[in-house]
């Protein structure tokens, strides 16, 4: 991210129409940032990548314990759509 932050409305704005123009730039970025979606997964998703090293080079046991647990999870989530999926 950088420091810049567009959904914030500048001081020093003393002319109406710029001072206008200046918070609706603000409101639109701000939905922007909110709105883009596929952005705010990818930064939750290096976040949790980042997260995830940082302890599998502090406890590896720990990171193998939950990556076993999570691919169990995965499996087993498979097999009750599939079994779901083959009675009807």
């Amino acid at each position: 991210m950088s420091s810049e932050q567009p959904t914030v409305v500048p001081s020093g704005i003393t002319d109406p129409v710029e001072l206008a123009r200046a918070e609706l730039k603000a409101a639109l970025a701000a939905i922007e940032v909110k709105a883009n979606v596929p952005k705010r997964v990818a930064g939750a998703t290096e976040r949790a990548v980042r997260n995830g090293r940082r302890i599998a080079e502090k406890r590896p046991v720990l990171a193998l314990g939950a990556l076993i647990a999570g691919a169990a999870a995965v499996g087993t989530a498979i097999w009750g759509i599939a079994s779901v999926i083959a009675r009807d």
